[in-house]
């Protein structure tokens, strides 16, 4: 019986979490106004999944389009459950927010884009990246430093590793693992870009970086 409470409370307050603090019914906040300042240009949101990224920069960049893609694979099923296909429950959300006429959908594994080089004038990826293992996040930054301009933005967010987090999510579920800023600019970094901005929100890492 105290195995059983203690499991509901733990369940209770990361379902708390997750909804209140991570909001993950709603789209997040652009963490920097300093990512494309320019307000304008072709984005590229890797693993999109429902849309939330997308939508916080289509909302927030008014002049930008945006390609959302995601491999819409197991993972997004374990993640958002089964309803429609997901391709429709993305194109759904990116309707109810009114972007959806600026915005393309694709089905592509992160780790070996479909583009051409230096397609995209910005990058964002958001609570995806770090699903992946060693070799695959290797993989996802070096195809995001070969399709994005010269010049071009790169926002990463990233499930930050801190004890709300840890508990929310327990030690198996925790993205990324012991994972903290220092391991996610080096690996920025071996891929070719140059971090300028690094930060927190509330269970959130984002780091701001340029090709």
């Amino acid at each position: 019986m105290l195995f059983v409470g203690v499991l509901a409370v733990w369940s209770g307050v990361a379902f708390l979490v997750v909804r209140f603090v991570i909001d993950i019914n709603g789209p997040p906040a652009l963490p920097t106004q300093s990512f494309l300042r320019s307000g304008a240009g072709r984005v590229l949101d890797i693993g999109a999944g429902t849309g939330r990224s997308s939508i916080m920069v289509l909302e927030s960049r008014p002049q930008t389009t945006l390609v959302a893609v995601d491999l819409f694979g197991q993972s997004f099923e374990q993640h958002f459950g089964r309803s429609e296909s997901p391709q429709q429950r993305l194109l759904a959300n990116l309707k109810a927010a009114g972007v959806d006429q600026r915005a393309t959908i694709q089905t592509a594994d992160m780790r070996k884009l479909p583009f051409e080089r230096a397609a995209f004038d910005a990058i964002v990826s958001a609570y995806a990246i770090d699903h992946l293992n060693r070799q695959g996040i290797n993989q996802s930054l070096a195809e995001a430093a070969r399709v994005v301009k010269p010049g071009g933005d790169f926002l990463l967010m990233v499930i930050a590793n801190e004890p709300w987090a840890r508990f929310s999510f327990g030690p198996l579920l925790m993205h990324g693992g012991p994972r903290g800023q220092s391991w996610w600019t080096a690996r920025m970094q071996e891929a070719g870009f140059q971090v300028l901005e690094q930060g927190t929100r509330p269970l959130t890492l984002y780091l701001l970086a340029r090709r």
